[in-house]
């Protein structure tokens, strides 16, 4: 069985381009007791790639020759584990390839819900409700009455972060780049305010936007934009680090925010996340995010690009902002 797959060629300087990657076609390896191949079926692309491609962070950075790393959903096409069937629907870290061959154990088994797309569990019902769910609630804890700011709000994690924070009846503003994701924003999502950073001035539009001073903020962007946003904190303010996605291309180091003293002044509390260290606490999330997405109170959008060799492409558009809603590669038909 002939597998393809993109495998790191070497680590990006600034933007991240698909001559960084390189297309080859192997046999897939003979599968071992306890382990399972599994056919990809979509692959998210999300910023995370890029941390990964840049050297050891969290995890482990993808190594020169290796598959690059990337979650995906799948069927079993062959199992040596009684866990797994053919046929079964799985997630993991499956790599941009057509085939991965991976343990048993890494991987989670999906029941499939009746009227549920299977690109939810590649966002609202995966990674991504749960950075949304535990970034807000467990790190930003975020109050009734409360102002809540969103960077990124127009993206996958952004724009679920932003809802639930109405659900918790906070006042939420967005910030997103173009007049229509800022009027998705208002309009069919029902935030309070947008503030569109492609056409605004940031910070004079934040301080329309939140007359009262901003007491969470998720943040998705980091530099400018965070910058702008501690000048607005209230006294024990909450700041959620969940991305730095301006940060990611570039060659240096940027300089630290201007306004960085009013976490000292306004006793706030700034707290890093990532989403790997709750996935033990999965359960308690993922029925409430599906009892929302029933209701209609979860709304989201993905933007599906379809062939495995146009993965390195299609991660650009995080980049440059070009994507619609959550970011999923196409790599073979559902059934």
């Amino acid at each position: 069985m002939q597998n393809r797959q993109w495998i790191l060629k070497q680590r990006p300087e600034g933007a991240v381009s698909a001559s960084d990657f390189e297309w080859v076609e192997r046999p897939a390896p003979p599968l071992e007791p306890g382990e399972a191949r599994i056919s990809t079926v979509y692959l998210s692309l999300d910023p995370a790639a890029r941390i990964w491609i840049a050297g050891p962070s969290y995890m482990p950075a993808v190594e020169i020759g290796d598959v690059m790393r990337g979650i995906g959903l799948g069927r079993v096409q062959e199992s040596r584990d009684g866990s797994l069937r053919p046929g079964d629907l799985v997630t993991g870290l499956l790599g941009w390839q057509q085939y991965a061959t991976l343990p048993a154990a890494a991987l989670t088994r999906i029941d499939a819900l009746p009227g549920i797309p299977l690109t939810a569990y590649l966002h609202v019902l995966g990674h991504i409700g749960l950075t949304a769910y535990f970034g807000l609630l467990d790190v930003g804890r975020p109050r009734s009455g409360e102002t809540l700011v969103v960077s990124a709000a127009a993206g996958a994690v952004g724009s679920l972060a932003a809802q639930i924070g109405k659900i918790s009846g906070c006042r939420v503003v967005g910030i997103a780049g173009g007049p229509e994701k800022c009027g998705w924003l208002t309009g069919e999502l029902g935030l309070d305010a947008a503030v569109d950073y492609k056409n605004q001035d940031v910070a004079g539009a934040l301080r329309e936007a939140t007359p009262d001073g901003i007491d969470v903020d998720f943040e998705n962007v980091g530099g400018e934009i965070l910058d702008a946003v501690l000048a607005r904190i209230n006294q024990n303010a909450r700041i959620v680090l969940c991305g730095l996605i301006s940060q990611y291309n570039l060659k240096r180091p940027a300089p630290g925010p201007s306004h960085f003293a009013r976490v000292l002044t306004q006793r706030a509390r700034i707290e890093g996340f990532i989403v790997t260290d709750y996935l033990p606490r999965a359960h308690e999330a993922l029925p409430v995010l599906g009892d929302w997405l029933r209701r209609g109170r979860l709304k989201y959008r993905v933007e599906v690009v379809k062939g495995l060799e146009d993965a390195p492409r299609a991660l650009g558009k995080l980049f440059d902002g070009s994507n619609q809603g959550k970011l999923i590669l196409q790599v073979s038909e559902e059934s």
